[in-house]
């Protein structure tokens, strides 16, 4: 069972002023036990060689690149096994708990539980990934050819047809 806490940050404007007020649930990661709570950590991260072809291609066959920035990257995950959490301050009452289907910050499974449902959508968006890591490719029947780098929750893109483009981040955003 993890715990859980409340998080709260101010965002800020260029000039100062406050722009919005952000309030979070968080998972107490750290409360984790390896081998009880988790199997292990991990990030999607690809290698440097990989990002450096990638830039290579794209120069010179003058394909457009663009960079994506997933937002609530680590909650869009379902995870496998029964995780518990402790309610939140505020919410304690009668110590109760609440059972987790979906990944929160902090928790180690998050970042794994979401790389699967990332592979599982570019899978049926016609994508296969590469057999040394997380880049993955795409030739389409017009001909058309995108390659695409995982890097944490950071994707950058390359194609030689727009609209492949346009679609791929319609569909992961």
């Amino acid at each position: 069972m993890v715990g859980s806490k409340w998080v709260f940050t101010i965002k800020y404007n260029s000039d100062g002023s406050i722009a919005r007020h952000k309030a979070r649930l968080v998972a107490q990661g750290f409360t984790q036990t390896h081998g009880i709570d988790y199997d292990e950590t991990f990030a999607p991260i690809a290698k440097l060689n990989s990002i450096h072809v990638l830039l290579s291609i794209a120069t010179n066959l003058d394909w457009e690149l663009h960079q994506l920035d997933i937002k609530n990257t680590f909650l869009n995950g379902d995870v496998e096994k029964e995780i518990y959490m402790k309610a939140p301050p505020g919410f304690e009452e009668n110590g109760k708990v609440c059972r987790l289907k979906k990944s929160l910050y902090r928790l180690k499974q998050s970042p794994r539980a979401w790389f699967r449902r990332f592979i599982s959508t570019l899978n049926l968006l016609g994508y296969k990934q590469g057999h040394l890591d997380h880049t993955f490719t795409k030739h389409a029947t017009n001909g058309s050819k995108t390659i695409l780098i995982v890097y944490v929750d950071d994707i950058i893109i390359t194609c030689d047809n727009y609209q492949e483009i346009k679609t791929l981040k319609g569909q992961v955003q």
